[in-house]
């Protein structure tokens, strides 16, 4: 039996700018089942990272209930992993340095779970570098690592592919889903990619623009490994992108990071 992760119940955010009040989110409505792996999509402006901020505790200033594994979330803690679209390393340690962070690399069992988690994001060859030495995609990779090690029970991801090439962008997702299908640690990941969030989710979450609102949730059972060449994936991706033409523009106070 699945249990939830994430619940999310009747949660509303808002800002106050020069011109007014600005209504972020209204009425968000949503739960994780422990393992799964969802997708959000929606415009510029429509509250995407600022519902994961309210989720990874770096937002507290809202209403509604947000619970994590039955407890209301109340700020940062090890539970939520958080990876950005930006890597964030640290330049003067290296790969295995930057996933243990504040660990004791020293200690036995910590060495063993970051050698673990370096061969599970295929950088067995890259242990003893510097950030400056690895590429986008890799760098990505460690800030994965170093996230997993604290074994969150939910893994927030913001656009954590959106500065890399096509190419690497797609090998990426297939390291990703590698990671799940190997730990599954629920995920939450938001994108502005359509192909993204079909061949990584389970559910598409499509948001209407501000104030920020679910406008539906298309279920995504197609079966591992994807291919988005196919006829399956095709016609999914026709159906999530009927649904997000249809999401309508911010209108007002530009919500560009909101």
């Amino acid at each position: 039996m699945t249990t939830q992760t994430l619940t999310i119940s009747g949660l509303n955010k808002q800002f106050d700018t020069p011109t007014g009040r600005t209504i972020a989110l209204s009425n968000i409505q949503l739960q994780l089942q422990q393992g799964e792996f969802i997708t959000i999509i929606g415009p510029s402006g429509c509250g995407k990272s600022t519902l994961l901020k309210i989720i990874a505790g770096l937002d507290t200033a809202y209403s509604g209930t947000v619970l994590l594994s039955g407890k209301p979330i109340d700020g940062p803690s090890i539970e939520k992993g958080v990876i950005f679209q930006e890597p964030r390393l640290f330049p003067w340690l290296t790969v295995e340095k930057n996933i243990a962070a504040n660990y004791n690399l020293k200690d036995p069992a910590v060495r063993y779970k970051v050698n673990e988690l370096i061969e599970l994001v295929r950088l067995k060859d890259f242990a003893k570098a510097y950030p400056r030495e690895l590429s986008g995609g890799m760098a990505q990779r460690v800030a994965i690592a170093r996230a997993l090690l604290r074994n969150p029970d939910v893994l927030l991801l913001d656009e954590p592919f959106g500065a890399l090439d096509a190419f690497t962008r797609s090998h990426m997702q297939e390291v990703l889903l590698d990671i799940w299908e190997k730990n599954r640690t629920t995920m939450l990941f938001v994108t502005h990619d359509i192909d993204e969030a079909v061949f990584l989710a389970q559910r598409v979450v499509i948001m209407n623009a501000r104030p920020g609102h679910i406008r539906n949730i298309v279920q995504n059972d197609l079966p591992f490994p994807r291919k988005k060449a196919g006829h399956s994936f095709q016609e999914l991706r026709r159906i999530v992108l009927s649904e997000f033409e249809k999401v309508e523009e911010p209108a007002g106070v530009d919500g560009a990071g909101i």
